[in-house]
């Protein structure tokens, strides 16, 4: 897109390179954040980073684990004395309230603590602090951290809320939008700086020379205009066509933000769950053998950008993996499972035929283009012979209770409902009592691992009664009934002059 004089190019970057060029034109700056005793001892603490640094000069780079524990010295400990003053006496301070206990807390302290560090190479004035929230529960009252992990800003001492992601870098690109200009460099473009503010995720940079946004963006053709978007994965960048509004930024940016294959994780589960992209792919694999499968399902999710989302779970991750393939019946699986939701219309599908990179290509395509049937899990067929109380499941409920020519009652359970057990017994003698009744079927269905697209229950237990002339609206019956009155709603419905039973039981 071409626009008329003045002309200016933008590149849109992702944290990785932003920071390269960040480092390069910021002006570090100090600020006071101590009283006087404080201040001494965190001197002498710097002075020791300050030596290891001229050591490591001499003997080479730090070890992941150095850095880490020098970051992790960075971010001040809060208790009940010294919370209050820290945020007093500093303009901004990003508190991170935590419990020992939480694992998520665990896997924030290690991004947190890198974050701190990169924010003090950029001469960033922002403190970051942390509070055990356990030990210090009136400190942790009095700063409004109910949960964890919880996040605050305080500016001038006035909190308010974290609204960006969990990583390093998502937590450095929030901060010093909050607490600086959400736009690095430039003249100011009211829409591409309205979608910079409004934007928590992603660095905006603004150049005019083109070859310096080629260092950043080397694929940039045009002289005229260009945004684009640079991200440290195999997928590089994205260049924008649109219109330049925010709204539609805004929308490119959500639509590009994400890996070809996203990894779920707790800290990237909520901006994955709502992401604008509706259809999602989800692939369930063990670490190992995800490997293989990685790289070849990129080559799959590059097709498909924009359209489906990909997304891996470490089927060893209970905590993550477990929830959704209880969905499919699934829970207990070590294999491979690929599936898909589509969250327009809360369908879910199953790829039921090998996880290679063709079968899933396949599957994208015709989740993409709504020719898939959706899947409704489903227990083993059982043997009903000799039974009194058929038992349903996903696969046998059209035969059972849909198309069968009879009458049919059906008790709807879970296994952890309350209520269920005494209803189960109940039912039971109501089948006891109609057994000679030729044209009445008594069933039951778990509905806790079996579905059926005509079978909408929300409440445990449920009884309904399916007429043999009119399946299609099934009558509800009241589990609160008396058993008596019970065997009187069945009697309405299936009685003849011929082979009505009694109503008393």
């Amino acid at each position: 897109m071409i626009l008329g004089k003045p002309i200016w190019r933008f590149a849109l970057l992702a944290l990785t390179i932003l920071l390269l060029l960040s480092l390069a034109i910021s002006e570090p700056t100090e600020k006071e954040i101590f009283d006087d005793e404080d201040s001494e001892g965190i001197e002498e603490l710097l002075a020791v980073d300050d030596e290891a640094e001229q050591e490591q000069e001499t003997h080479g780079k730090f070890s992941d684990a150095e850095v880490l524990t020098k970051a992790q010295r960075i971010v001040l400990e809060l208790n009940s004395d010294s919370a209050k003053r820290v945020i007093e006496q500093n303009e901004y301070v990003l508190v991170l309230g935590y419990a020992p206990w939480c694992a998520r807390s665990a896997e924030l302290m290690p991004q947190f603590a890198e974050a701190a560090n990169t924010l003090k190479a950029l001469g960033s004035s922002v403190v970051l602090a942390k509070l055990d929230a356990e030990r210090y529960p009136k400190a942790a009252s009095g700063l409004e951290i109910k949960g964890f992990p919880t996040l605050l800003l305080f500016v001038n001492g006035t909190s308010q809320a974290y609204t960006g992601g969990y990583s390093a870098e998502e937590i450095v690109i929030w901060a010093r939008k909050k607490t600086g200009v959400p736009v690095i460099r430039g003249p100011v473009y009211e829409e591409f700086v309205k979608t910079a503010t409004a934007d928590n995720e992603v660095q905006f940079v603004e150049v005019s020379n083109i070859e310096a946004a080629r260092v950043l963006y080397p694929d940039i053709e045009s002289s005229g205009f260009f945004l684009g978007i640079v991200k440290s994965e195999p997928e590089r960048y994205a260049g924008y066509e649109g219109a330049f509004e925010m709204e539609k930024l805004l929308q490119f940016l959500d639509h590009n933000k994400f890996p070809l294959v996203t990894k779920l994780t707790e800290l990237n589960s909520v901006r994955v769950y709502s992401s604008p992209i509706k259809l999602q792919l989800f692939v369930f694999a063990k670490a190992e053998d995800f490997k293989d499968l990685h790289e070849p399902l990129q080559d799959v999710a590059r097709k498909f950008k924009s359209k489906i989302m990909f997304i891996y779970i470490d089927i060893a991750d209970e905590n993550l993996a477990k929830p959704f393939l209880t969905l499919y019946g699934l829970e207990d699986s070590e294999d491979t499972v690929v599936a898909a939701f589509d969250n327009q219309i809360s369908s879910k599908y199953l790829l039921q035929t090998d996880a290679t990179p063709a079968n899933i290509e396949d599957f994208s395509s015709k989740f993409l283009q709504g020719s898939l049937s959706p899947y409704f899990k489903s227990q083993p067929v059982p043997d009903n012979k000799e039974a009194s109380i058929q038992v349903v499941v996903g696969k046998t409920f059209d035969d059972i209770v849909l198309n069968s020519p009879k009458n049919v009652f059906l008790e709807v359970h879970t296994p952890w409902c309350i209520n269920c057990e005494t209803i189960s017994k109940q039912v039971e003698k109501l089948a006891n009592h109609f057994k000679d009744l030729n044209n009445l079927v008594f069933a039951r269905i778990d509905a806790s691992a079996n579905e059926h697209p005509k079978l909408q229950v929300v409440d445990y237990p449920t009884l309904l009664f399916y007429p043999a002339s009119d399946k299609a609206n099934p009558i509800k019956v009241s589990a609160k009934s008396s058993l008596k009155n019970m065997a009187k709603v069945i009697s309405k419905h299936v009685r003849s002059s011929d082979d009505a039973p009694k109503d008393e039981l």
